[in-house]
């Protein structure tokens, strides 16, 4: 198996996002690897509403910092279309990851296991996919 050089990791804000983004971050400083964050803005999102897209940028770079992570290995990409199509599309060049993270569930949420983006991207994704549940909490 190929070294892990570059890890994609989607990002909608959600509270499975963020905690794919933790995991991703843990797993790219252990590898000294690269992290791109990648938020699709399409069907749901304006790729023009820039409060949103900066919002979310800060939360990642907040979450990056916290970590550790050496701010020259992430990037942050925004690209329009649907959540699964633009994390399916990180496996290409230019970015060309090894690995996609994404969490179980995004704001689209619907009840079960994966979500819709989550199952799609095991089905069809070219390279591994990690799907990440935020951590239980028991009463």
């Amino acid at each position: 198996m190929a070294p892990i050089e570059t890890v994609a990791v989607g990002f909608d804000g959600s509270p499975d996002s963020q905690a794919a983004v933790r995991w991703a971050l843990r797993l790219t400083i252990q590898l000294d690897a690269s992290l791109v964050f990648v938020h699709a803005a399409g069907l749901l999102e304006h790729i023009d509403e820039p409060e949103v897209v900066a919002e979310l940028e800060e939360t990642v770079w907040v979450l990056a910092s916290e970590s550790g992570l050496d701010p020259a290995r992430g990037r942050w990409l925004v690209s329009d279309g649907d959540p699964c199509s633009v994390l399916l599309r990180a496996a290409d060049p230019p970015i060309s990851a090894d690995l996609v993270v994404v969490g179980s569930r995004g704001k689209g949420a619907h009840a079960g296991l994966l979500g819709s983006t989550s199952h799609e991207l095991a089905e069809h994704a070219p390279v591994p996919v990690v799907v990440r549940t935020p951590p239980c909490r028991w009463p």
